[in-house]
């Protein structure tokens, strides 16, 4: 079970991170609120938001571990909300309710982007992790 949540977290995080700078961030951010709010949706909202504020001017500016930040950020909030199975369930479901709302990335299609430059001699390995959501 602990795999589970585990795997459920980063999942959950590298949507929730996606979700901040994408047009479904309106639509997305008081589920997320209302996950880890427990009383306190309000608050929780306001941290939500202050992170994508935090992404998009990293964007601007070129800082791509400001991502990788944040998706650990939440990633540890989401593994300690978990304990509840309930917001397991409601985590699932935002994430599958979000996996239907994007058909330009249909069951089996593949998404790679590529930036920055590399000299590469010698053998080549890529690598990759997949994880339930791929943003």
């Amino acid at each position: 079970m602990e795999a589970e949540i585990v795997q459920l977290a980063a999942s959950g995080a590298s949507a929730l991170v996606g979700l901040m700078v994408n047009e479904a961030w309106s639509q997305v951010k008081p589920r997320f609120a209302a996950l880890f709010g427990r009383g306190r949706e309000a608050d929780v909202a306001e941290e939500l938001e202050e992170t994508r504020e935090e992404l998009v001017e990293a964007a601007e500016n070129g800082d791509e571990s400001a991502a990788r930040g944040a998706q650990a950020e939440w990633e540890r909030r989401l593994r300690r909300a978990l304990r509840d199975p309930q917001v397991a369930t409601r985590l699932q479901g935002i994430l599958d309710e979000f996996a239907q709302k994007r058909p330009e990335q249909a069951a089996g299609s593949v998404h790679n982007e590529i930036s920055g430059n590399a000299r590469v001699e010698g053998k080549v390995v890529q690598a990759h992790t997949i994880h339930g959501l791929s943003l």
